[in-house]
């Protein structure tokens, strides 16, 4: 019985409204590889039980009392050992969404989805990979086609700017670990279109693989 416990991903979850945390952990229960190890009520509640305690996936309210989730995460950057962190919001603003990315937060679920992502959630971000809900990632996809295609005062703008409009499409979506499949459900084009993309990015970026291209696009800001 041992082993099996500690092969449970351990989940920790805060919120300011007691039933939200009663919802989710009836989720989880019926998970047999996750575990809820504890709850908090506000930030300083989740920074006092992370003195003691740990987990391997925090559920992050943005709007708490006493302290809000965006402070929780400042103050875990002074943390030697910080648990991936699922932010859980009322508010879907992409604004907000790349601000607590920056911060350290490796996912993003709107509240009112929260049933329906949160295990997959839980589970890609315990495997080191980012998790959006599928709204949050339509949002990010509108961003993403109306944003300039480089700048060249940039070093590379210049090489930025010889993308065609879809491969700078093609060319954030891969930093942003979205699979083939995805990024063809997302454009609206073929599996095979993808690849051909991604192709062509890597010959003119010249680089080995995508995550050549992944680091080309952080080190541009393209995400």
């Amino acid at each position: 019985m041992e082993d099996l416990l500690d092969n449970k991903i351990t989940v920790h979850i805060a919120d300011d409204h007691q039933i939200l945390i009663d919802g989710i952990m009836a989720v989880l229960e019926l998970e047999q590889d996750i575990e809820v190890v504890g709850y908090s009520l506000n930030g300083n509640q989740v920074l006092d039980w992370f003195h003691e305690h740990s987990a391997d996936v925090l559920i992050l309210d943005i709007n708490m009392p006493e302290l809000d989730g965006i402070e929780v995460l400042k103050k875990f950057a002074t943390y030697d050992d910080v648990p991936g962190v699922i932010i859980l919001s009322s508010y879907d603003d992409i604004k907000l969404v790349k601000e607590v990315l920056g911060m350290g937060a490796k996912g993003f679920v709107p509240k009112k989805s929260a049933g329906e992502h949160i295990v997959n959630a839980i589970r890609k971000v315990f495997n080191g990979e980012q998790y959006f809900s599928d709204d949050i990632k339509e949002k990010m996809m509108k961003t993403l086609i109306g944003k300039p295609m480089g700048d060249t005062d940039n070093p590379e703008g210049v090489l930025i700017n010889s993308l065609t409009r879809r491969e700078f499409q093609i060319l954030k979506l891969i930093a942003q670990q979205y699979t083939t499949r995805e990024m063809s459900e997302a454009l609206h084009i073929s599996e095979s279109t993808v690849e051909t993309h991604r192709k062509n990015l890597i010959r003119k970026v010249n680089v080995k693989n995508s995550v050549g291209l992944a680091i080309f696009a952080m080190k541009n800001e393209i995400v």
